[in-house]
């Protein structure tokens, strides 16, 4: 089977195994969710979903981060982790955004992508579920470590997993596919003894039989 097989394949499959996938960081305005996309680096959804209610309650615009006192801020997102970096990039994020945008956050690659503290991924996720827009493929750790079990792809950078991965999916695709490999990952193909036996994709997968062979799957219980 070709990759571009494989991927129609997963394309035709994948709605019907999680018909329900969205982004599981919980926000009501494209600010929040690139508030909440930028604390997510190197965090779970679920502490970030911990974190933003009180936050978003205190911080209810652009402004009111890019002027919020840098020690309160820093409190409020220490749990999320490397919260020094990320209450400067939200800081400096919210003066661009205030600036530059009058307030509200800009809805191209672009100008997303000109926001401090802000790359291809986070603008992805922003551009794809704040605005509906499929402009490109978010490839966090699920995604690509999926991407290279299902074959799709060899590389490594996340950038270079997108550019095969645009080419593959069609594009009014690209963030529910994010999405449906997202919930995949977390649900069934984890990163350390996936559940091979019963994995939903188990037939499209080249790498699902060799980790049951290798004893690297879940036991089948």
């Amino acid at each position: 089977m070709t990759r571009s097989e494989r991927t129609r394949e997963l394309v035709h499959v994948l709605p019907k195994v999680y018909p329900d996938a969205h982004c599981e960081l919980d926000f009501k305005t494209p600010l929040q969710l690139l508030i909440a996309t930028i604390l997510s680096a190197q965090c779970t959804d679920k502490r970030v979903n911990l974190v933003t209610p009180a936050l978003f309650k205190r911080y209810r615009s652009a402004v009111a981060f890019a002027t919020a006192s840098p020690a309160e801020l820093e409190k409020a997102i220490q749990s999320t982790g490397f919260f020094r970096n990320k209450a400067r990039s939200i800081r400096a994020a919210g003066a661009a955004i205030e600036e530059q945008h009058g307030g509200k956050v800009p809805q191209t690659m672009a100008e997303l992508h000109a926001l401090p503290g802000v790359g291809r991924k986070t603008a992805n996720v922003v551009l794809g579920n704040a605005f509906q827009k499929d402009e490109g493929i978010v490839v966090d750790t699920h995604v690509a470590r999926l991407s290279l079990r299902l074959a799709l792809t060899k590389q490594t950078d996340p950038e270079k997993i997108e550019r095969e991965l645009m080419k593959l999916v069609p594009q009014k695709a690209w963030t529910n596919w994010s999405h449906w490999l997202i919930w995949h990952g977390r649900r069934r193909c984890f990163a350390r003894k996936p559940d091979c036996h019963n994995c939903e994709l188990l037939r499209l997968c080249p790498s699902g039989p060799k980790f049951i062979r290798a004893g690297e799957a879940r036991p089948l219980v």
